[in-house]
């Protein structure tokens, strides 16, 4: 397996995309966001195919999630399904924390649905066990004027990139 970073045309194809003129919102913010060097794609490939992703932003205008210096917002993770369960997912995130970590950012920043308890579980056991705040919008699901939309509400819980844990 293997992992590396994604370029912004990378990241629209495989979301299905063509080019940013034919992104919806979302993915024409994340590309942006690639390009400008704000934000990152990490994949996780699997025999040249792509089965996980996980990008990093480092900085939105909500800074509890990235405030461009201390701060990274960890979102957009995904495995394919047939790799679930398989550690696939923690060989990803762990991989994309130590970049962030390198990078010298204290505290990394991760969104998660108060349901999703396998995620929850995977969370903490990376050491994200501080919750900031519920949440009603997701900075990186914007509408048509580039705005946050309101989602149902999820938690933003964060981890300090310098303390031991069992993730790292």
């Amino acid at each position: 397996m293997e992992i590396r970073k994604a370029a912004d045309q990378e990241m629209l194809r495989l979301w299905g995309y063509e080019t940013m003129d034919s992104a919806p919102p979302t993915a024409l913010f994340f590309a942006q966001n690639i390009s400008s060097g704000s934000a990152e794609l990490w994949t996780l490939n699997d025999n040249g195919q792509v089965i996980g992703e996980l990008s990093v932003f480092w900085q939105l205008e909500d800074q509890d999630f990235a405030d461009g210096k201390d701060r990274a917002y960890l979102c957009a993770f995904r495995v394919k399904s047939e790799y679930r369960g398989k550690g696939c997912g923690s060989f990803l995130l762990k991989a994309v924390l130590e970049h962030v970590k390198n990078r010298g950012v204290s505290i990394a920043t991760i969104g998660v649905d108060e349901t999703e308890e396998r995620n929850i579980r995977m969370y903490h056991r990376f050491g994200f066990t501080n919750k900031i705040k519920d949440c009603f919008e997701d900075p990186c699901d914007v509408d048509g004027g580039m705005r946050p939309k309101a989602s149902p509400c999820f938690w933003l819980l964060a981890k300090n990139l310098w303390e031991t844990s069992s993730g790292l």
